[in-house]
Formats: C-alpha cells, sequence, structure tokens
C-alpha cells in the first residue's frame, strides 16, 4: 500500500498543465451523473481587501473538482471540503459528495466535522500566548504545575520484570514545557511496534477513567515510565493533553474557555468548539468506514465527554480553520487581531525535532517544531510538500498545512474512520499537489 501511496503522491507532486488536462479528461468519463457544488467563501483575506481576480489557474481548479468528484462518487470517502487561499487571499474553495449518505445531506463548506487531532496545534498556540505574556517559560518544568511528574521514571525495558513491574530509574532530565511542545518528552504510548510497555499505556490512557477533570485524568498517566528520557526523541502520545493541564492551571481557566476567549473569538472562529453530546451531534457530518466488500458504512466514534482534551476533540468547519491558518501565515495575525507573536511563531515553525517524525509510518523528510509538523526535506518527503512548510493532519481524514515558500494555505477535509478495508487519505494530497502545480 505504501508503494502504490508514493508512486501516485510522487506523480501528483511533479504534475503539471499537460498531465492535469490528462486527468480532467480522464475524470469526465467517471463523472457522467455525478454533480458538484462550487460554493463562496465568506473568509475575508487577512487585510480585507478585495478578493477578486486572483485565484488557481482554470486546469488545477478543473482537476480538483474532477478527481473528488470521482473520489466521492465512487465510494473511496463520503465527501470532501477543500479550501485554499494564496498570499493571505482566499482563492478556492468546494465541497462534494454528502455529510450524510443516508438523509442525503449534501457536503457544504458550513459542515462541521471532527477535526480530531487538528487541535494540538491550536493547543500549541495557547500555549505559546502564555510564554508571551511571561506567565510560563519553556523550561519550566512540568512538575512546577502538575507535582504528580516530579517522581517520573524512565523504564529500562518494554517488558515487566518476575515482580510484574516494568523496571524503570529516575529520569536524568526532567520534562520540561517544550518538551511537551516537541512531541519529546517520553510520554507515550505513541504508534510504535506493540509491547507489554505500549499495551500498559493503551489500558491506562486519560480516555479510560470513566470520569474526571483534564487534570485528574493527566495525573494518573504521571504515574506509569516513561518510553525515553525526554527530549531524546519525537513520540505520538498525550503530550498535548499534558499541556493543556499546564495552560488551565496557569490561566485558571478551563481550555475550552481559554481558547474560546484568546482563538476563537478574536479570530471570528464561530463555528469551532469541543464536541458536543452525542444528543447534539446530528449536525455533524457523519464518520464512515469501509466495510469488507468496500461499502461505505456509518460509525459512532466516541462518547460523551466532560472535560476539553488538549490532543483532539475540536469541531469546526473548513472556514474556521482556515481562519486559523491564515493567522498563522501571516506572522500570528489575522484582519487586524494578533494572536500570537511574529517571533514567537517563526520559534514554533523552528525545527526543534529534525527528524524521525512519522518514520513509523514510513514517511520521511518531516521534522517537528513546536506544535506541528516541518518539512525538513521536501524531496524526501512523501506528500507534496516545500521545505519549511508546516502543517498537521487529523485522525479522520482532515489535513491542513501552511507553506511560507509558496504562500499557498489549505484546509482539506473528509471524515472517514480508518479502518482494514479503508484507504489512505490519497485524494487529499493530490488534490493538495493539484493546488501547489496550479500557482
Amino acid at each position: 500500500m505504501r508503494e502504490e501511496l508514493a508512486n501516485m503522491l510522487d506523480s501528483a507532486k511533479t504534475m503539471r498543465g499537460a498531465s492535469a488536462l490528462v486527468l480532467i479528461i480522464a475524470s469526465a468519463f467517471v463523472l457522467f451523473g455525478c454533480s458538484g457544488k462550487s460554493l463562496e467563501t465568506n473568509v475575508p483575506s487577512v487585510d480585507g481587501s478585495d478578493q477578486s481576480g486572483v485565484g488557481l489557474s482554470w486546469w488545477s481548479r478543473a482537476a480538483i473538482d474532477a478527481y473528488l468528484r470521482q473520489d466521492a462518487w465512487r465510494g473511496n470517502r463520503s465527501g470532501y471540503v477543500v479550501m485554499f487561499a494564496h498570499e493571505g487571499v482566499p482563492v478556492y474553495a468546494n465541497a462534494y459528495g454528502w455529510a450524510d449518505i443516508e438523509s442525503k445531506r449534501p457536503m457544504e463548506l458550513e459542515t462541521r466535522m471532527r477535526f480530531a487531532s487538528m487541535t494540538k496545534p491550536v493547543t500549541a498556540v495557547a500555549a505559546m500566548q502564555l510564554v508571551e505574556r511571561g506567565l510560563l517559560g519553556l523550561d519550566d518544568p512540568v512538575s512546577k504545575f502538575i507535582p504528580a511528574f516530579s517522581a517520573s521514571r524512565v523504564a529500562t525495558h518494554q517488558t515487566r520484570g518476575s515482580d510484574g513491574e516494568f523496571l524503570s530509574v529516575p529520569v536524568k532530565q526532567t520534562i520540561l514545557v517544550r518538551h511537551l511542545l516537541m512531541f519529546a518528552s517520553g510520554i507515550g504510548p505513541g504508534r510504535d511496534q506493540e509491547t507489554e510497555l505500549w499495551r500498559y499505556w493503551q489500558a491506562s490512557g486519560p480516555r479510560t477513567l470513566p470520569s474526571g477533570t483534564l487534570r485528574e485524568r493527566i495525573e494518573t498517566i504521571a504515574e506509569l515510565p516513561l518510553f525515553e528520557e525526554p527530549g531524546t526523541r519525537w513520540r505520538y502520545g498525550w503530550s498535548a493533553d499534558v499541556l493543556a493541564v499546564v495552560v488551565e492551571i496557569v490561566s485558571g481557566q478551563r481550555m475550552d474557555d481559554y481558547l474560546n476567549d484568546n482563538v476563537f473569538v478574536p479570530l471570528g472562529m464561530n463555528e469551532t468548539s469541543y464536541l458536543p453530546s452525542l444528543a447534539e451531534r446530528s449536525t455533524l457530518a457523519t464518520v464512515y468506514t469501509h466495510s469488507r466488500e468496500g461499502d461505505l458504512i456509518p460509525v459512532v466514534p466516541g462518547s460523551d465527554t466532560d472535560y476539553p482534551e488538549g490532543g483532539s476533540g475540536l469541531v469546526s468547519t473548513a472556514g474556521d480553520y482556515m481562519r486559523f491558518a491564515l493567522m498563522l501565515w501571516n506572522g500570528g495575525e489575522y484582519l487586524g487581531t494578533r494572536i500570537i507573536g511574529e517571533d514567537t511563531l517563526r520559534e514554533m515553525r523552528d525545527l526543534h525535532v529534525a527528524s524521525g517524525v512519522l518514520s513509523e509510518e514510513g514517511i520521511d523528510g518531516i521534522g517537528w517544531g513546536l506544535g506541528f509538523a516541518v518539512v525538513a526535506d521536501a524531496d524526501a518527503s512523501l506528500t507534496p510538500d516545500r521545505t519549511g512548510d508546516f502543517w498537521w493532519a487529523g485522525y479522520f481524514g482532515t489535513h491542513f498545512f501552511v507553506s511560507p515558500e509558496s504562500g499557498l494555505v489549505g484546509v482539506l477535509l473528509s471524515q472517514n474512520e480508518p479502518g482494514e478495508y479503508s484507504e489512505h487519505p490519497i485524494a487529499l494530497y493530490v488534490a493538495k499537489a493539484l493546488a501547489f502545480a496550479g500557482l
């Protein structure tokens, strides 16, 4: 599967006019009887200026339309929403397929979706705001705010000893706030090969408790042995959730209230919030996965939650998240409202982890800043990128990126739970490649 993905994305990365025209013509035969609806974006340019007269090339727009329409038509995904901006100006937005297949509710730009791990960059911005205000230091020990981490230990073996416990030693380097932002805290479980320690973390995570605040849930994992010394290795674990507890303690607000006051309302992200109760989720796009026969079947992920997470949980729209992404592209300011300082954002974009990010997924060329992935080597990267781009994605098939070199910003959304019979979300990256090629 990885070879198939690599070949397809390699073609997409180098696609130019002639190749795109072939794609358009080929797709046209597939698209008979399939329609999509182009919609106007309500996202202003970064300075509020006139947006007319700008956009992607005609063949790029046509190729994106053709590809995503046929992909929804053939049932690879229920639907898509994509939005691009160039040099601070929204230049393309469209929706394809269905938000809910059974009720024939169409996918629209305004459709709210689960953004899952695209919560993580928002949490990072919240923490860096507090750093800017002098209320939090990157080199502050996490135990200063959550004393349960003062006794952190690191495992010396991934298996239990004869006494049933994991052998461990005290950490040489205490976990710092910067380690949480770097995802290099040693906090698991990550996406490594399954071991006894990995399974122990999976069974002991914050979501396994039947109730409790975010802090109460995080304090339980402070007792678990770390996978490695803090600061030594990138690991996809619960670092962002620990960081959210730090934000709550330093600010004196729950995470949802802090984000609302300091990010969402200032940016005009009026449709962004944490996941509503089960009874209120019928307005969200339905999440699907694939059956053994290849059919899309609805799934109901998650349950009622009574606490806001730092690494997941946000519900938003393409337009709302584009406002956040344009703020990042514009040095921390959007429509005259500064969310974070330019120097602070530059530090977030720097490579704090030079390599090894997503290596378990077989993806090279990706490092990490403070809160999101940074493209360290575009030539080595599997996806269409420019060196210096920063981005992140969500579990249900959402993706955003900011490309400082090209000026392109994108938000690409679908709603599909990964499973044994679901393809990788290749279409999102093909659309991204086509947008790059159409500049």
